[in-house]
């Protein structure tokens, strides 16, 4: 390789780095501007950085405009967001879909729907959909009630310090059988998030 080459990529990396390095801070403003609650900042920032595709800039638009925060709440707004983030493998936002389609929130509830973004954000390792999934199949939303299954995914986001699922398991397992217990204990004792 000529130095001429070598020297044309050093070039292309160095600025490849730098686009990366502002990118991370305009985020970061925009998180900051957040925080501090300049909400029209912050939309202004997240809309710029979601607008180019970065996933943690959508979903951080898509909560703006389920939470109306610097925005009229708009349901069917974060949606749109959320499912862009939610395809680049954004699990808050595959999470916020569960809750969406779980509460029917401008959209039709749907335990189904529901069901597939909590197991989704699940099984990368996100421990509130994991209690959603607990939940959906302890009340047998959207799919055949399910206690062993039920328990195993409140176990998995209890050892994760998730308190409330800690409590779900607990009541959950004066209705199981020790049998269904120890099933519930082994699949949650094997359990790995995907890609881990």
């Amino acid at each position: 390789m000529t130095s001429q080459k070598i020297t044309i990529g050093l070039v292309v990396v160095a600025l490849f780095v730098g686009v990366v390095t502002a990118h991370a801070a305009d985020f970061d403003a925009g998180f900051k501007a957040y925080q501090r609650g300049d909400f029209a900042t912050a939309l202004r920032i997240f809309r710029q950085l979601a607008e180019q595709g970065d996933a943690s800039a959508q979903y951080n638009l898509a909560f703006m405009y389920d939470n109306g925060r610097g925005v009229t709440q708009d349901y069917a707004e974060a949606m749109r967001w959320y499912r862009k983030a939610a395809g680049q493998g954004e699990a808050s936002a595959q999470y916020n879909l569960g809750v969406i389609f779980f509460k029917g929130q401008g959209v039709t509830q749907d335990y189904a729907e529901a069901m597939k973004w909590f197991r989704i954000a699940a099984d990368q390792g996100h421990v509130r959909a994991q209690t959603g999934v607990g939940l959906i199949y302890d009340l047998g939303r959207g799919v055949t009630q399910d206690y062993v299954q039920a328990h195993m995914w409140y176990n998995i986001a209890a050892a994760q310090g998730q308190k409330d699922a800690g409590k779900w398991r607990d009541s959950l397992a004066e209705k199981m059988t020790p049998t269904q217990i120890a099933e519930a204990q082994k699949l949650a004792r094997y359990w790995k998030p995907k890609g881990k």
